[in-house]
């Protein structure tokens, strides 16, 4: 499905936090769409036809001053807001020094970043690895567990298994251990030594149970039971180099069962497997943990890093144990972009707004006040909502067909649009469908910022049902 772009008369908005007083998108801002359809694949035109023109804080505004409260981040980008000074200045300051870019040479930008980032890793966690995109993180992850696999069993110590559901990006090896069948039709012959494992959500149990019963060994054992089929034999524990999993996953903000994250860790490390986390759109604060893995209370052997670590720029990061990050030689691991000195200047500044304004603490508050809201939808339209999640400042509300499980996507689609003419900015719908919207404005949203975009989703939503059904 695409958003309408062609401009249209809707109601007049004005709240502190919202402004719309032209048809959406704003006439003057259609030349500059036509353009980008133009030149640029048909695959990119995703997301409501807005033109950012200018950002502050939790706001974004187009050339003709229309405001929307933003719940996007970018895209999980930007955690401490929008034109902060502190970011700005950093990366001023090093382009006046006219080092850009100093491929794998020392900077010293790199050099604190990294520094940092280790202080705020678990411990044990003490190597880190700077990239440019989250998919190369998971990518060099894919790498650093095979070879490390390798090295404890031979050529035969190197599946991965991974998880039905899975974003991991859109590279070759991400999409193979990526779960949508569909992004991954291209690849046609699929490693075999991937393994994709069915997701222990409690809203659409594996193994068919209504509701959470706190089952986290019966859904663990169709894990190894599912494995021990795939695999073949009572041995197949020696033919895994390691296991990905996203801390929750990103299209509906789900999250794996504590306990049964606590059985995997068990087993991974029982079994030389090694574990990694996917915080490309989890970490730095953004669930009310540094990282997001941290609810579940165990430990990691890597995580991958990307979106929220720099809060503006390219950057992406792997961060792991030396024993597994010191596995090749100087010069094996190399990458065009890796610890760009601008990059690394916004990406420090960044971490330490987060830390100096406590944003982690924030997120955990602000989980009050979007749950209480995301209810109120439901409320508003029992019979079209299923489900809601909410984890810190992760958001994701399912709209269905009526009085059904089934997504409804039309609605979905119509519910953002109309969201988005009453000045509340959100992603395209994903997940199931796609049909459900997420919400992840940036952590230094205020209450009452909150709460009036999510009055603007419950009207939009409300107004679309009507419609439609």
């Amino acid at each position: 499905m695409e958003f309408n772009w062609q401009p249209r008369e809707v109601p007049e908005v004005s709240t502190p936090y919202r402004r719309i007083k032209t048809k959406i998108p704003a006439p003057e801002t259609v030349p500059i769409l036509e353009r980008l359809r133009r030149v640029e694949p048909r695959a990119t035109v995703s997301q409501p036809p807005i033109v950012w023109h200018r950002a502050e804080g939790f706001s974004i505004y187009d050339r003709a001053g229309n405001k929307w409260v933003d719940f996007t981040s970018g895209v999980l980008v930007a955690n401490a807001g929008y034109k902060r000074e502190k970011m700005y200045e950093a990366m001023l300051n090093q382009l006046e020094t006219g080092v850009w870019h100093t491929f794998l040479f020392a900077n010293e930008p790199r050099a604190r970043f990294v520094e940092k980032l280790k202080e705020v890793a678990p411990p044990g966690l003490d190597v880190v690895f700077l990239l440019t995109t989250g998919s190369e993180s998971t990518e060099h992850a894919l790498k650093l567990m095979r070879t490390f696999g390798r090295g404890l069993g031979g050529n035969k110590k190197i599946g991965i298994v991974c998880f039905e559901g899975a974003f991991h990006g859109r590279t070759l090896g991400a999409q193979q251990i990526g779960g949508t069948p569909s992004l991954k039709e291209w690849i046609v012959n699929l490693d075999p030594d991937i393994h994709q494992a069915p997701f222990p959500d409690c809203h659409r149990c594996p193994v068919g149970k209504e509701g959470y019963a706190e089952c986290e060994d019966e859904c663990f054992g169709q894990f190894l039971s599912f494995l021990e089929e795939r695999l073949g034999g009572k041995d197949y524990q020696g033919r895994l180099a390691g296991v990905i999993t996203e801390s929750y996953q990103g299209g509906e903000a789900r999250f794996m069962p504590k306990g049964y994250v606590e059985r995997l860790a068990e087993w991974c490390r029982a079994n030389q497997i090694l574990l990694t986390f996917d915080e490309v759109q989890a970490g730095f604060g953004r669930t009310g943990e540094f990282f997001a893995f941290q609810h579940y209370g165990v430990e990691p052997d890597l995580i991958c890093c990307g979106k929220g670590i720099s809060g503006c720029l390219p950057l992406s990061a792997v961060i792991g144990r030396g024993e597994i990050m010191r596995q090749f030689p100087p010069g094996a691991l190399t990458n065009t972009h890796s610890g760009n000195p601008v990059s690394c200047a916004a990406a420090l500044a960044h971490l330490e707004l987060i830390l100096e304004e406590d944003l982690v603490s924030k997120a955990q508050a602000m989980e009050a006040v979007l749950r209480e809201e995301a209810e109120a939808i439901a409320r508003a339209c029992p019979d079209i909502v299923w489900p809601i999640r909410v984890r810190g400042l992760v958001g994701a509300i399912g709209l269905v067909e009526p009085n059904t499980k089934n997504p409804a996507p039309a609605l979905a689609f119509a519910a953002v649009q109309r969201a988005v003419e009453k000045g509340l900015m959100l992603f395209a719908p994903v997940g199931p469908g796609p049909a459900t919207i997420k919400i992840n404005p940036p952590l230094i949203i205020t209450e009452e910022a909150l709460r009036d975009g999510m009055a603007a989703l419950r009207e939009a939503i409300v107004e679309c049902r009507r419609e439609l059904y």
